[in-house]
């Protein structure tokens, strides 16, 4: 694994997972899976130590650091609700490509550190419930989430901290200014200005690698209207797929919304009787189950992959009739 800059807190965060995740260890393997120094080591266990975390030091052979009385956290303070909604929370996100693993190993630590009346609830819903699969609308594989990255994403945003990162499909890398992470159709998307020029950017966070070190500090200046979700549906309907299409509706533009998930695409207004929907997805299939839905007569010209789709599917619906063609 390549070895990128930590921030203090986000290195703090790493070694309270490891003490976390066995009873001792011993100094230098935890130096070793940090990547810092003897002396940064124990000025982090003195860290967390004043953070309330205790954390226990023993010399000798098999001594080493462990977490709390035995290795334990103190008792999580949660209600029965509050419980049982971070149980159900962490089983949804382990059906996430890229979240399983690490929702596993969050529900076990919170296991560890809940009353014995509530660990017994949580195995309960635990051991008792499945979640199904998040994407069943498309066919359209799904993306797995790099919690790391979007950890230092959302550090650069907090921090207001400038990034650079190759982007699939540009040349040379691209430095930019972080606002706002947007989830949207099992997708995760950043809003930023990218530098020099500052223009407002969305890009999809799968297709991003970040460079080091990245971009220089920024005074915030925020989108117009701070309306982050709808910049992100906007751009996306127009850049971020790998099917674009503008579709004539002969219907009123409000015909169409009140027809349509706001997460399709963007309507415009044409005349009193027509719009273009402007709409997109990753796979041809997944375009044309959208315009089949609106049950309102289109006209697509462009591209001409999906009007050759579209003459597939006309011809293999009318033969699926009585009396259609043979």
């Amino acid at each position: 694994m390549q070895n990128v800059p930590q921030s203090t807190s986000s290195r703090l965060l790493l070694l309270l997972g490891y003490l976390q995740s066995q009873p001792v260890w011993s100094g230098p393997d935890l130096v070793g899976l940090l990547g810092v120094t003897d002396r940064t080591l124990r000025k982090d266990i003195e860290r967390l130590r004043g953070l309330g975390y205790p954390v226990d030091a023993t010399r000798g052979p098999g001594g080493g650091y462990r977490l709390g009385r035995h290795g334990q956290l103190p008792p999580l303070l949660l209600s029965d609700d509050e419980a049982v909604a971070v149980a159900i929370g962490l089983g949804s996100a382990g059906v996430a490509p890229g979240l399983a693993d690490a929702s596993a190993a969050a529900m076990a630590k919170l296991e560890r550190t809940l009353p014995d009346r509530l660990q017994r609830r949580v195995r309960a819903i635990h051991a008792s419930t499945e979640a199904g699969p998040a994407n069943t609308g498309t066919n359209e594989p799904e993306v797995p989430v790099d919690p790391d990255l979007l950890a230092q994403l959302a550090a650069a945003i907090s921090g207001r901290d400038g990034v650079r990162f190759s982007y699939d499909g540009t040349e040379g890398p691209v430095t930019a200014d972080p606002y706002r992470l947007v989830s949207w159709r099992q997708r995760w998307y950043l809003v930023a200005r990218e530098q020099p020029g500052r223009e407002w950017r969305v890009y999809r966070v799968d297709w991003m690698r970040l460079r080091f070190p990245g971009g220089a500090r920024f005074a915030p200046a925020p989108l117009e209207g701070g309306d982050y979700a709808a910049f992100v549906l906007r751009d996306v309907a127009s850049t971020g797929w790998k099917v674009h299409a503008r579709i004539l509706v002969d219907a009123p533009a409000q015909d169409v919304l009140d027809r349509i998930n706001p997460a399709v695409g963007v309507v415009e207004t044409v005349d009193d009787g027509h719009c273009v929907l402007v709409t997109g997805a990753d796979t041809l299939e997944t375009v044309a189950v959208w315009i089949g839905m609106l049950g309102i007569d289109f006209h697509v010209s462009e591209p001409p992959e999906l009007v050759e789709h579209l003459r597939v599917l006309a011809q293999r619906y009318a033969r699926s009739v009585p009396g259609g063609p043979g």
